[in-house]
């Protein structure tokens, strides 16, 4: 099985929301232009489809890159630990922290944080930076 990416995604610095993106410059500090560029241990967020099926299970349907993630994979995130190292094309990722519950989730629907705190996704820092794209696949190492 191959993990890959199937969606990526920019934090816009002027209007805050989620614009798709087709490749992304990652460097140390993060992703080139991204609006969290440099904010230690949540340099990008990589998110599971799941915690959207799950959403949608619970009739809480939504569009992708509302959980705020950077990279969309099909990955089980949840496998993943502390320290672990992603290969991505020529950049090398680490897993550097969990994903905490947001609380800004609830204004979706109430229930939405708890319901996916499992399954939001988590952080990664940039090791070695370079460019990723759509359908490149993610290597454990």
């Amino acid at each position: 099985m191959y993990n890959k990416i199937l969606k990526l995604f920019i934090a816009n610095k002027e209007t805050k929301q989620m614009d798709e993106k087709k490749e992304l410059q990652l460097e140390i500090g993060g992703i080139i232009d991204d609006k969290y560029f440099g904010r230690e241990n949540r340099e990008i967020l990589l998110t599971s489809v799941a915690g959207y099926e799950l959403a949608l299970k619970n009739n809480i349907p939504m569009v992708y890159g509302t959980l705020g993630e950077n990279i969309l994979t099909d990955m089980n995130t949840k496998t993943l630990q502390l320290g672990d190292k992603l290969k991505i094309a020529d950049a090398l990722l680490e897993v550097s922290m969990l994903c905490p519950v947001c609380t800004h989730l609830s204004v979706i629907k109430k229930e939405l944080p708890n319901l996916i705190k499992e399954d939001r996704g988590i952080f990664l820092k940039v090791i070695n930076g370079g460019e990723i794209s759509l359908n490149d696949t993610i290597q454990l190492l």
